[in-house]
């Protein structure tokens, strides 16, 4: 085996190929190199607005390159749902808007919500020039020239019912949703908003509520929105009945109800309801305090039937009661009427509270599990054989010292500066039963007062809850600051 030459023969023999390279080569070599990389360059990494030379974009022409910058983007998508895309339908009547009236001027906003109420008949001179505080109003089509107008048993219901369509017809550019409702009815406009901005809007949605009472879902229908609390139908659903309706009435002239118009033609062509447990029919009389002190865990959508159930707040008539609701909405419509609960232990006290609306304290410690039904304080709409309702309620506690509250209503909002939201709420009489001797005749009589701070900056999410922590300031006034539930937290 040859021993492998040395390292000086090695570099020797490198050098004299080396020196055989001629200086013009090498230059040859870089020129290339360079143009090639400027080349690259150029393709790749040029500006949209670098000009080419003639040569370049010859080139450029022949051997495209794909640039991901310069490729074409895809289309932007829609912005979230926001009030400009509602449009709403106010179905009123000449014979009672001078006392309806002022029911939807309480959440109408004045050259921001858009829509119209709809009449049977052009306004009065009584209501003319119209308010600007109202809806734009429009006078409902003439149909008595239908051929099937001889047959329709409750015209007045046809007439609400083809509203869907000659709303949509007004409907305008943009429109994502159309919603129903009547004009005794109470909208909570931004939580509504919020709450169509869950669904795909270019989808078919017929979204409402039922109604609280078993005899009227009985009667109608369990999956029929009922029209009083409003209703929201998609584009896409409103622009389908807008053309089916009249063909619809052709095969339901019987019918006596426009809620069960639509409901029936939505049937008819495969769609069903989605509800909102926030939509409320309100199929109730007398004192409704104890139905809206325990609001379901969803945002409050709407309140009709406003001018049958008592004024909300004591000492007050039903149109201011509904414009101090609206101070408190007005700020933070995200907890409006939401239910909080916490408790104080050394005095063995639990709280209910509705926010904006009502404090409730129990001097005896009670599970969230109980506290979320409601306190049957009203009546149904029609007297029925049990059951009555559509949820639990607690029946026949008002007696009862241990399960009867200490009621204190929704007084004044403000922020503080810690930017806090503070609401108090004050008692307006006294609940006259003795102590509850079972958690220790602790009671809490005296509490005439109660500020309850909530977050100014973090809105309650929907279908969301909250803790809070009781302060005694002293023996009148009591403290409840909100803040989010500890991982785990039994509110028991």
């Amino acid at each position: 085996m040859s021993s492998p030459p040395p390292i000086t023969s090695t570099i020797a023999n490198f050098q004299a190929k080396l020196s055989s390279i001629s200086l013009g080569n090498v230059c040859k070599v870089l020129a290339v190199s360079g143009l090639a990389l400027f080349t690259l360059y150029v393709f790749v990494f040029s500006p949209p607005n670098y000009q080419l030379s003639d040569f370049l974009t010859t080139l450029k022409q022949k051997f495209p390159i794909n640039n991901p910058s310069s490729s074409p983007s895809l289309p932007p998508a829609d912005p979230p749902t926001n009030i400009s895309h509602i449009v709403f339908s106010i179905v009123g009547s000449m014979n009672t808007w001078k006392y309806k009236r002022y029911y939807s001027e309480s959440w109408w906003r004045p050259n921001v919500t858009r829509g119209h109420v709809f009449f049977e008949r052009p306004p009065s001179g009584e209501f003319l020039p119209w308010s600007n505080s109202s809806a734009p109003f429009r006078v409902n089509e003439d149909i008595s020239s239908f051929a099937v107008y001889p047959k329709i048993r409750w015209r007045d219901q046809v007439r609400i019912f083809r509203t869907v369509m000659e709303s949509f017809r007004e409907g305008g550019p943009n429109a994502r949703w159309y919603v129903m409702t009547d004009d005794d009815t109470i909208i909570f406009v931004d939580n509504l908003v919020k709450t169509l901005g869950k669904y795909d809007d270019k989808k078919p949605w017929y979204i409402g509520m039922n109604s609280e009472c078993v005899k009227s879902n009985f009667d109608f229908s369990y999956d029929m929105a009922f029209g009083g609390a409003g209703y929201a139908l998609s584009y896409p659903l409103a622009a389908l009945v807008a053309k089916r309706l009249d063909g619809c009435i052709e095969r339901y002239p019987y019918l006596r109800v426009s809620d069960q118009m639509l409901f029936q033609c939505l049937s008819d062509l495969g769609f069903s309801i989605t509800h909102e447990k926030g939509f409320h029919q309100v199929d109730l009389r007398g004192d409704a305090s104890g139905f809206l002190s325990y609001h379901p865990q969803t945002p409050l959508l709407s309140l009709h039937h406003i001018d049958l159930i008592n004024p909300i707040f004591p000492n007050m008539d039903r149109p201011a009661a509904i414009n101090h609701l609206m101070k408190a909405g007005a700020v933070d419509q995200s907890r409006l009427l939401q239910q909080t609960i916490c408790y104080h232990r050394p005095l063995n006290w639990s709280f209910s509270m509705s926010w904006g609306y009502s404090a409730h304290i129990y001097e005896a410690i009670m599970a969230r599990n109980y506290l979320k039904r409601p306190l049957e304080t009203f009546a149904p709409f029609e007297r029925t054989k049990a059951p009555v309702f559509m949820f639990n309620t607690r029946w026949g506690v008002l007696n009862n010292p241990c399960e009867a509250p200490h009621v204190l209503y929704f007084e004044s909002i403000e922020r503080d500066r810690e930017d806090r939201i503070v609401t108090t709420y004050l008692r307006k009489w006294a609940r006259n039963l003795p102590p509850c001797a079972v958690y220790g005749n602790h009671s809490a009589e005296s509490v005439s007062k109660i500020r309850v701070f909530s977050s100014a900056k973090v809105p309650l999410e929907a279908e969301g809850v909250e803790c809070c922590d009781v302060r005694m300031v002293d023996m009148n006034v009591t403290e409840v600051s909100y803040r989010p539930c500890y991982h785990g937290e039994v509110m028991a």
